[in-house]
C-alpha cells in the first residue's frame, strides 16, 4: 500500500505506483493491470477522481520525469539483491531505498550537497581496523568467475554446520577449479565466508546515444567482507552488461580501505561540464 507523510515531502511507492504516474503524467489512462494501483493512490488522496495528481507530487514527479543523473545502487546480501538509489533532478534530489521482503521503497528529499553521504549510507561503507594479519600480506586475488561459483557450490552443498568443515571444502573446491594458491588461495575463501554483502553503483546521465556508447556511465562493484574490510571487483570491468560474464571469464579483487571507496563514490558524479557534453542539461 502507497504512504506518504507530508511533514517531510516523503513517500512510499512500489514501482507499479510509479507506472501509474507515468502514464497519468502523458494524460493516459492507466491500462487495466495498474486499476488496482490507481485505486490506491486514490485512496490516500494523491491521485483524484478524474486522474488529477496532487500538488504534493509535482516535484517528486518533475524530477522523475526529468533528471539530470540517475544512480542506482544494488546491494545483495543474506536477504537477496535490494535495489536503491538516486534521482538528481533541476531543482531536486530525491533517494529511494527498498527494504527486505517489501515491495514498496521510501522517496525522501535530500540536499544534493549530501549526495556522496547519502551512498555511503546506501551500502553501509564504513571506517574500521581490518585483519591485516589474516591475509599474509595478499593484496590482490586474480582467478576466474567459475572458480568463485565453485567456492559458494561448496559452501551451499555442505552439510555440517561446522565453519572449519564449510573451509575445508570451500579450499579444496577451489583449488580444484582454479591455479591460485596459498596464501591468495585461502584467502579468497576466507573473504567468501566473511562476506556482509557485495555491492555495485552505478551512475547514468545525458541522452540514450551517450549512455549506449559508454561515454556517461559511470560505475563500481565491491565486496564488503566484514572485518576483512572493502575489496574492489576491478574485474570484470564494470559496468558489466547482460550476459557478458561466464565462467571462464576473469575475477581480480584488489584490497582497498572505506577512505579509497569513499573517493570512489565521489567520482562516479558527472560534473557540469560532463552533463552538458552527453546531452543533460544543468
Amino acid at each position: 500500500m502507497p504512504s506518504l507523510d507530508s511533514s517531510r515531502g516523503r513517500f512510499k511507492f512500489a514501482d507499479r505506483h510509479i507506472a501509474v504516474f507515468a502514464h497519468l503524467l502523458e494524460k493516459e489512462t492507466p491500462p487495466a493491470e495498474l486499476h488496482h494501483s490507481l485505486g490506491e493512490l486514490q485512496q490516500i488522496g494523491l491521485v483524484g477522481a478524474e486522474g488529477e495528481l496532487s500538488p504534493l507530487l509535482m516535484e517528486f514527479l518533475t524530477t522523475l520525469a526529468r533528471p539530470l543523473v540517475m544512480i542506482q545502487a544494488e546491494v545483495t546480501g543474506q536477504h537477496g539483491t535490494l535495489v536503491h538509489g538516486v534521482v538528481v533532478g533541476q531543482d531536486a534530489v530525491y533517494s529511494h531505498d527498498a527494504w527486505p521482503g517489501d515491495e514498496e521503497s521510501e522517496y525522501v528529499p535530500i540536499e544534493p550537497k549530501t549526495l556522496v553521504w547519502e551512498l555511503a549510507r546506501k551500502v553501509k561503507l564504513r571506517r574500521g581496523e581490518q585483519d591485516e594479519q589474516a591475509f599474509a600480506g595478499v593484496t590482490e586475488i586474480t582467478t576466474t568467475m567459475g572458480a568463485l561459483d565453485a567456492v559458494f557450490a561448496a559452501l551451499e552443498s555442505g552439510e555440517s554446520d561446522d565453519l572449519d568443515a564449510a573451509k575445508a571444502t570451500a579450499v579444496s573446491a577451489l583449488a580444484a577449479a582454479s591455479d591460485l594458491a596459498d596464501p591468495e588461495l585461502t584467502a579468497l575463501v576466507d573473504l567468501t565466508l566473511s562476506l556482509d554483502a557485495t555491492w555495485r553503483v552505478t551512475t547514468a546521465w545525458g541522452d540514450e546515444r551517450a549512455q549506449a556508447a559508454g561515454e556517461s556511465v559511470r560505475s563500481i562493484a565491491v565486496w564488503d567482507c566484514g572485518p576483512h574490510g572493502h575489496w574492489l571487483r576491478v574485474q570484470p570491468e564494470e559496468p558489466v552488461q547482460e550476459g557478458q560474464v561466464g565462467p571462464e571469464s576473469t575475477l581480480r579483487l584488489v584490497r582497498s580501505s572505506a577512505g579509497e571507496v569513499w573517493d570512489k563514490l565521489a567520482d562516479l558524479l558527472p560534473d557540469k561540464a560532463e552533463l552538458v557534453g552527453t546531452g543533460a542539461s544543468a
